[in-house]
């Protein structure tokens, strides 16, 4: 596989930010009323990840690492202006649906997690598709949980009824005991479908992840030794 095509893999599918990782979990859970506002969160959301992990990687080499963090914050909450502000003109009733969590995008720990972990040491282009891959991952679980939730509490899906009076809405699913239940059963049918991550094999190798207090050397760095 391609690096690209790796980048893009990795954060749709191994490990999707939500459904894996299990991060951002604060616009998940309150945006995902309808299918349309988790779209718009998480369409917001990837184009910020997008240009927040080409523009980290670009000057990864320029910023001191005593500034990096504050740096990265700057970096991010500029971009996310900068879209505050064009939904603001393009799409006013969608803006206003999200509300406060447009702007808590600056803080969500998707973005500034990839610019630490991979755009700060990685060249641009890769930098780009892996923050293409995270968007894409975190926008396809944000539409599935708003399109089930939407679905089961009002009876339709991106504001078209598709029951045809057959289904009983059920409100529950449109409040917030709703979001829980419906992120449980697809972190459920993941868990089933034995999609694994990093750290499911370091738990089934016997690791504990308490890295401070474990004197055995982790089995990537067995890997590097080798090498």
């Amino acid at each position: 596989m391609k690096p690209w095509a790796e980048r893009i893999y990795n954060g749709v599918i191994r490990e999707n930010p939500t459904l894996v990782l299990m991060l951002g979990m604060c616009p998940t859970l309150a945006v995902t009323t309808s299918a349309v506002n988790a779209l718009g969160m998480g369409v917001s959301t990837m184009a910020v990840l997008i240009m927040s992990n080409l523009v980290v990687s670009l000057v990864r080499k320029v910023i001191p690492d005593q500034v990096r963090l504050p740096a990265y914050i700057v970096i991010v909450a500029s971009l996310v202006t900068v879209v505050e502000l064009l939904m603001e003109a393009f799409v006013p009733v969608l803006y206003k649906a999200l509300g406060i969590y447009i702007p808590l995008i600056v803080v969500n720990c998707i973005i500034l997690g990839r610019a630490e972990a991979y755009a700060s040491k990685n060249p641009p282009l890769l930098s780009l598709f892996d923050g293409l891959g995270m968007g894409l991952g975190f926008t396809a679980a944000l539409v599935v949980v708003g399109a089930l939730r939407e679905l089961l509490g009002s009876g339709t899906i991106f504001g078209v009824d598709v029951t045809m009076g057959i289904l009983e809405p059920v409100v529950i699913f449109v409040k917030a005991p709703g979001a829980f239940l419906i992120l449980a059963f697809l972190v459920a049918v993941l868990n089933a479908c034995h999609i694994k991550n990093r750290s499911d094999k370091l738990v089934e190798s016997g690791c504990d992840g308490h890295c401070a207090a474990c004197g055995s050397p982790c089995p990537d760095k067995k890997e590097e030794a080798a090498k």
